[in-house]
């Protein structure tokens, strides 16, 4: 297996043995298929040369080229990814077909999230890739399939009864589905909204809940989210001002999956945000806006990254997590070539990217 400068390293290469830090931790592991974002791991951390396995190199050219082909689709495309863009053709289909006056297809609906489910397992919700668009931009159905996949991540970790993580998914993917009544122009103006734009825009709980609630194939938690993913605990929310209690349970998973990944999506009128600062935006407004339990399990969860996990920092170094104190688990120490920085001291430095082995 020849050794090879890392600048001649390729996509779809393969590792023939562990590529290690110079602290000694495994950055790769050995069989892994190299892509674009790995190129750039190993080109940030100074790795000079690295042990490759290339398919093809003994073959006819045009053997090489389809087998190159293959494994670059092999990279960008995992299962999860796979059903990630399934659900999304899903999803605009199920749009066009209400907006053309028929019926919601909840069985479709159902057995695709059943699919994507089956891959559950490989979603992390600080680290997946998503996929590039296929079609429009259509960052109202991308939401939404995150926030299915995140609100069924939520609700389990929240312990709910297995037969409610199905709906609760159903309630993330369909929560914004009232955003199809809305004027179009508003979604796409770069600028401020008017009073009266806002107003209007509101009005999507409203619409939703309007398509959703006559469909008793669905249960009554997906149409509640529908107008309530926006509802405040302490009355602030909207359309109806309602506090506590009085908002659905699914609602309230949903309404901190939708903020989460409206705050770390590219929008036309602000760029995305790290998503560490996110979690941290979304404690402090637990108290008296999101259910505080909720957003401390969603918060430790996302953090509960064993030591040796790799991350960018804000000024663009990269370093290892070396340690997460509970009480602090946006703001870990940080092993910078050797040098331990203590995020919760040093406030202007914060984490923007995470790297995982997967």
């Amino acid at each position: 297996m020849p050794i090879i400068s890392t600048t001649q390293v390729q996509v779809g290469d393969r590792l023939g043995s562990d590529v290690q830090t110079a602290l000694g931790s495994v950055l790769m592991e050995q069989g892994r298929s190299i892509s674009d974002r790995d190129i750039d791991i190993l080109n940030a951390f100074l790795i000079p040369n690295v042990d490759i396995q290339r398919a093809g190199l003994e073959e006819a050219e045009e053997n090489k080229e389809a087998d190159d082909a293959l494994s670059l689709n092999e990279v960008k495309q995992t299962p999860l990814q796979i059903e990630f863009l399934a659900m999304e053709k899903l999803l605009k289909r199920t749009m066009s077909m209400i907006n053309s006056g028929q019926k919601l297809p909840v069985l479709d609906l159902r057995n695709g999230l059943i699919s994507l489910i089956e891959h559950i397992q490989d979603y992390n919700v600080l680290t997946f890739l998503v996929p590039p668009f296929e079609g429009d931009n259509n960052i109202i159905v991308r939401n939404s399939v995150l926030c299915a996949m995140t609100s069924y991540h939520l609700g389990k970790w929240s312990r709910f009864p297995d037969k409610d993580l199905l709906p609760i998914a159903l309630a993330g993917l369909l929560h914004d589905i009232g955003n199809i009544k809305v004027d179009a122009a508003i979604f796409n103006k770069p600028s401020r909204l008017s009073s009266e734009e806002v107003l209007e825009m509101r009005q999507h709980t409203i619409y939703g809940f309007k398509i959703l609630e006559n469909v008793t194939a669905l249960n009554q938690g997906v149409w509640l989210t529908a107008l309530q993913h926006h509802e405040r605990i302490d009355g602030s929310g909207y359309p109806m001002k309602v506090k506590g209690d009085k908002i659905h349970p699914y609602a309230k998973i949903v309404a901190i999956a939708d903020m989460y990944h409206a705050m770390t999506s590219n929008r036309l009128y602000r760029k995305a945000e790290s998503p560490y600062l996110v979690l941290e935006e979304l404690y402090s407004g637990s108290f008296g806006k999101l259910d505080p339990i909720y957003v401390q399990t969603f918060i430790e969860r996302l953090t509960q990254f064993h030591n040796g996990v790799f991350v960018r920092l804000n000024d663009g170094r990269i370093g290892e997590i070396v340690f997460t104190d509970r009480s602090n688990p946006t703001r870990p120490m940080v092993s910078l070539n050797g040098d331990i920085i203590n995020l919760a001291q040093q406030r202007n430095m914060f984490i923007v990217e995470v790297f995982t082995s997967n």
